[in-house]
């Protein structure tokens, strides 16, 4: 449940982050660079992942913990 959680609260953050890059760049009449874009894209897409991934992910950590 938790890895589910932060995988959502990644891609929310992305899409937020990249919301803001946005407005700020129209809001100056200044084009959209590629790293306002990349580093919110590259946080979505590893939200995108962990959801897919969630149960992988849960137990990959519970073995880290247990050892």
């Amino acid at each position: 449940m938790l890895v589910r959680f932060i995988a959502v609260a990644l891609i929310g953050f992305g899409m937020i982050e990249l919301m803001l890059s946005w407005l700020e760049n129209s809001t100056h009449h200044t084009p959209l660079r590629a790293i306002d874009f990349l580093l919110p894209a590259v946080l979505f897409v590893l939200g995108i992942a962990g959801l897919f991934k969630a149960s992988s992910l849960a137990e990959w950590i519970s073995n880290k913990l247990d050892e």
